[in-house]
């Protein structure tokens, strides 16, 4: 079980949040930092468990995600979003419907980024 390619990516994925939300605004940044969200949530369940299949590891990771999302529906994310960065970064605050679908899009391509690298280098034993 090699876990280094899944943490590289998942060190990749955060980078390109962090600076897509530091270097863009408007819808773009929004999006784009929600897919990569998305992404990052898959990478770290790849970390967990390196040879999950793509599309359970996919199911995982859009669980989570939209868990998170729907649980912005009650206060306690807001809550302790004014209380932390990290919960901020991690929980958000406020719902917002287009990011179920910019979850599932950034999953998608992760996904298929991670089967196609399973389908040209051979599994770790």
């Amino acid at each position: 079980m090699n876990r280094r390619p899944a943490l590289a990516a998942a060190i990749l994925v955060l980078a390109a949040g962090l600076a897509v939300r530091a270097f863009t605004d408007g819808a773009f940044a929004k999006y784009a930092g929600v897919a990569l969200y998305a992404a990052l949530i898959y990478t770290l369940v790849v970390l967990v468990a390196p040879r999950i299949r793509p599309l359970v590891a996919a199911g995982i990771a859009l669980a989570f995600c939209w868990a998170v999302e729907f649980a912005q529906l009650s206060p306690v994310p807001a809550a302790l979003s004014e209380r932390s960065t990290v919960a901020r970064l991690v929980l958000g605050s406020t719902f917002n419907k287009p990011d179920l679908l910019w979850y599932a899009v950034g999953i998608a391509v992760t996904a298929a980024a991670h089967s196609g690298v399973q389908k040209i280098r051979p599994r770790d034993r």
